[in-house]
């Protein structure tokens, strides 16, 4: 943190310079290195601080009078609770330090093989991710709804907005497998069932993609499942192709088509900057996960509801006893367990 905190300073003198604007571009960086380095170093010094008040009240209560001492603990053990839950999320953010790892992510998650049993799936995930994102503070924005047939979902694109969303999010890119005796079957037997998750970070308009027009495709179709009074009235909402990758984006959540083929581009840009990103990185086995069956032998995780209950991460071996809690929201320590293992330079199979 020394190093962090001189380089803060350095970068403050710079910025006091009266020819700091000169160069736009180079201004810019050192903006954004600036704000990375104190959202790194302001969690660490606050936690400093907060553990010498911890010294401070376990002082005064050693020195209180018998009967004063009760309340001191209680209120001492209150605050190390929330301490250490701050602490675990700081931890966290130790191990993310990629170029976007502190931008907002866009999800896409798409049921697989499975018919209604996927679909169900498919929005139990997103039922989840929404949870996780509601438990810290984030915003999520759903941008496109397909319903299935029957129940759930064939397909959803969101955006989940908040401080190190991306980094905290990319790992859950793949496969994710459900067992449970299925609601929909009268013989109430264990189906198993697929989704697929896609991550890429939302990138904004000082990074470059270039797209061609004549390399797009653009339908526009009407709305349909969630949205507010102009659903299923209007032509308003849009897919975009990418015909050389096959990516597409599509959104229905805006009121006007203009604004909807405004979101589907960015999510597209997004989208097809995370395959560039992966295609230099030369992570092809990642990437050909990321486009594997959506089937067996190729999920990253499995939620298990029967015959026991148990969700496991096949990347990290890393196991959760209570699958309820997991699919109610909270996945920091999947997240985590991930994140360790990257930092670690453990081999991720899918």
């Amino acid at each position: 943190m020394p190093g962090a905190q001189k380089r803060l300073g350095e970068i403050n003198a710079l910025m006091a310079a009266e020819n700091f604007w000169n160069n736009s571009e180079q201004a810019r960086k050192l903006i954004d290195e600036s704000n990375s380095l104190r959202n790194k170093t302001e969690p660490l010094l606050k936690a400093e601080k907060q553990l010498e008040d911890f010294h401070v009240m376990v002082e005064l209560g050693e020195a209180a009078p018998e009967a004063a001492q009760l309340k001191i603990q209680q209120e001492l053990e209150q605050d190390l609770s929330r301490f250490f839950k701050e602490l675990d999320s700081l931890e966290l953010k130790v191990f993310l330090s990629g170029r976007h790892d502190q931008s907002n992510c866009i999800m896409n998650i798409n049921a697989g093989a499975g018919g209604t049993e996927s679909c169900d799936w498919a929005n139990m995930l997103l039922r989840m991710y929404q949870r996780w994102a509601e438990a810290r503070g984030f915003k999520c924005t759903l941008n496109d709804y397909q319903p299935g047939d029957e129940a759930g979902l064939k397909s959803a694109t969101f955006t989940v907005t908040g401080d190190y969303a991306y980094g905290l999010l990319h790992g859950e890119s793949g496969v994710h497998r459900l067992v449970r005796i299925s609601p929909f079957d009268a013989a109430q037997r264990r189906h198993t069932s697929f989704a697929s998750v896609f991550v890429s970070p939302e990138i904004d308009d000082s990074i470059t993609i270039e797209i061609k027009p004549d390399e797009l495709r653009t339908d526009t179709y009407r709305s349909s499942g969630k949205g507010g009074q102009h659903v299923n009235t209007t032509d308003s909402a849009v897919r975009i192709t990418h015909i050389p990758t096959g990516a597409v984006a599509q959104c229905q959540n805006e009121r006007s088509q203009h604004r909807n083929r405004e979101v589907a581009m960015k999510m597209l840009r997004s989208r097809l900057y995370e395959m560039e990103l992966r295609r230099r990185r030369q992570l092809s086995d990642k990437l050909e996960a990321s486009k594997a069956d959506i089937d067996f032998g190729s999920q990253i995780r499995s939620y298990v509801l029967h015959p026991y209950r148990l969700v496991k991460d096949h990347r990290t071996k890393f196991e959760v006893g209570d699958a309820d809690r997991v699919l109610n929201g909270d996945l920091d320590p999947l997240i985590k367990s991930y994140l360790l293992s990257q930092r670690q330079g453990v081999k991720q199979n899918p």
